[in-house]
């Protein structure tokens, strides 16, 4: 939770104190829909109508769950559509800020904090300041903080107001995305996190044993296949994409998951390459902001806030750095 501490807002990010040193995950606190005609989605409030022009994203280039919306955003062609902000890669004490740097584009509504953002949506608003956001600039208030549900409403809500074609969460697939999504995020997406943040040894192993685990099944699930549900590029693998193409430049050495890199598992590292080459996903990737990012804000886990010059990953190159 966050707090405000002589007028400046300390954003709190995780507590292990009361969970026998296991990082657990605060859930999202704005869960709105935008839908084709307005009407209220599975949560939340009504009245958020799919428009052109109306929503902003709030980003970092640095984290893996507001790279899920970019990504959607950048398939489904929202970009006219969807206005976006990106914060700075550095995360301190006061979180995420539009201080100026590399890649930063800044609040429309003048906002040097993030927290600042959620203050305008809710001025009594004291939980945790995440990204993403969606934010409507007809309302002023924030949409939906919730990374699952906003590629999934850009995945389908603006299908009738110039969006591209493609479905990432068809039906007659539902329920197998669903079932694989869980296990990535509990034991990967999430994983990664619940090794790096453990701060016992019970809780790191647990996490990891669980999170090799599960890139074992992953390898194999992919040596019959070619990408994770059905015969077609899903939500699901893109879900998946934004840990892998972190894997070998953070989560490897920074968070202390190295029984294996990405590149030694033949089938994933096609995989990962793959889906980074598809048309427009490689300009999602910003890897100066997420070396510097995770190396340079979370300083329980590095102290020294050096940021390591390798490793130098070519994600063109099938062995995975430059001939």
């Amino acid at each position: 939770m966050g707090k405000l501490v002589d007028g400046q807002w300390h954003d709190v990010w995780y507590d292990t104190t009361k969970t026998k040193g296991r990082f657990k995950r605060k859930d999202s606190s704005f869960r709105s829909w935008v839908t084709k005609d307005g009407a209220a989605g599975p949560t939340g409030a009504a009245g958020f109508r799919a428009e052109p022009g109306r929503y902003h994203l709030f980003v970092s280039f640095a984290c893996p769950w507001a790279h899920r919306t970019l990504i959607v955003r950048k398939l489904k062609q929202l970009e006219d559509a969807v206005s976006v902000s990106v914060v700075h890669h550095f995360m301190g004490s006061a979180g995420w800020t539009f201080d100026e740097g590399e890649g930063v584009v800044g609040d429309p509504g003048g906002a040097r904090y993030l927290y600042e953002v959620y203050q305008r949506a809710d001025a009594t608003y004291t939980g945790r300041v995440t990204v993403p956001i969606l934010w409507d600039k007809e309302t002023s208030t924030i949409v939906s903080n919730e990374s699952s549900e906003i590629i999934r409403m850009f995945g389908s809500a603006f299908d009738d107001v110039g969006a591209a074609p493609g479905d990432l969460y068809p039906i007659a697939l539902r329920e197998e995305i669903d079932a694989v999504n869980d296990r990535v995020y509990r034991t990967l997406n999430n994983g990664v996190y619940k090794c790096g943040f453990a701060t016992t040894q019970e809780a790191y192993e647990d996490a990891f044993v669980a999170l090799f685990e599960t890139m074992d099944w992953l390898e194999d699930r992919l040596s019959t296949r070619r990408y994770l549900v059905g015969d077609q590029i899903t939500e699901a693998d893109w879900r998946l994409f934004t840990t892998l193409v972190r894997f070998d430049a953070v989560y490897f050495g920074h968070f202390k998951t190295n029984q294996k890199r990405l590149v030694d598992y033949p089938n994933l590292w096609a995989y990962t390459r793959e889906l980074y080459q598809v048309p427009g996903i490689a300009e999602t990737v910003d890897m100066f902001h997420i070396k510097h990012h995770y190396y340079g804000s979370h300083e329980t886990v590095n102290p020294s806030r050096v940021v390591p010059l390798g490793p130098a990953i070519d994600f063109m190159s099938p062995h995975g750095r430059g001939s």
